[in-house]
């Protein structure tokens, strides 16, 4: 745990010396939710016959999006570390592979829970009235989804050779992953086929948990409950976590 937690502390430091990276990574969902959220959305309304706006629909989406790329990007690190030694070094080194998965996983989910945190208290401005106990259940929500993620991401920068690579395929895989969480849209309101596929795409339910916890008073009918969300994310990163631990030993070049 103390090779996982100067690794996890590793990835945190690097990132924050980098200005232009936070700046990019927090304004850049902010910009989603202005321009769709505020704009677009007003030609639109949330399902429920509720009489909540498409804004208060779409802002945990945009949470979920800070989120995610904060945390996937970050394990782009795998690959930088693989290039200037720094990985080989602590391949050698006398600790389990699952320490190594553990602190990257760690780190790069302490940046994404930074930037989701961020973010989160300005759903006041889509009229969500947060409360202590739900601000402190939507961080712990953050955290499970986080980590789920950036386990994701680790495991596909520990495949691939390039940093060019890596963006082109988690681009292909997270826009769609995120898009079909029921972000944009509910599962109620979308064809069949599309249900199915948010219906195993594990972001769906971390998001259902986020939207479970900013409206504790809300009925929904269309999503996940609670424990099944949550357990399917822990479920997701602890497979994430044993799948890259594999992955290291298969690989020791």
């Amino acid at each position: 745990m103390n090779a996982a937690s100067s690794i996890a502390k590793r990835e945190v430091v690097g990132f924050l010396r980098q200005r232009s990276r936070v700046m990019a990574s927090v304004l850049t969902p902010l910009l989603f939710w202005v321009f769709l959220g505020l704009g677009i959305g007003r030609s639109f309304q949330s399902s429920g016959g509720d009489g909540s706006s498409y804004s208060s629909y779409f802002f945990p989406g945009v949470v979920i999006l800070a989120l995610v790329f904060a945390g996937i990007f970050q394990t782009i690190t795998t690959i930088q570390d693989r290039e200037n030694g720094f990985l080989q070094a602590v391949l050698v080194a006398p600790i389990p592979r699952w320490a190594i998965v553990l602190g990257k996983m760690q780190g790069a989910t302490i940046l994404a829970l930074i930037q989701g945190v961020l973010i989160l208290p300005l759903g006041f401005l889509s009229g969500i009235d947060f409360t202590v106990l739900s601000f402190v259940e939507s961080v712990l929500v953050l955290t499970v989804v986080a980590f789920m993620m950036t386990g994701l991401g680790f495991l596909f920068a520990w495949r691939l050779e390039s940093i060019q690579g890596f963006h082109a395929v988690m681009n292909l895989v997270l826009m769609p992953m995120w898009a079909m969480s029921g972000a944009f849209f509910p599962a109620s309101g979308a064809p069949k086929t599309f249900g199915w596929i948010m219906l195993a795409n594990p972001l769906t339910y971390g998001l259902a948990a986020l939207r479970r916890v900013l409206h504790p008073g809300k009925v929904f009918t269309d999503i996940p409950g609670l424990w099944l969300s949550l357990a399917v994310c822990m479920g997701f990163g602890i497979l994430m976590l044993m799948l890259s631990s594999q992955a290291i030993k298969k690989r020791r070049g």
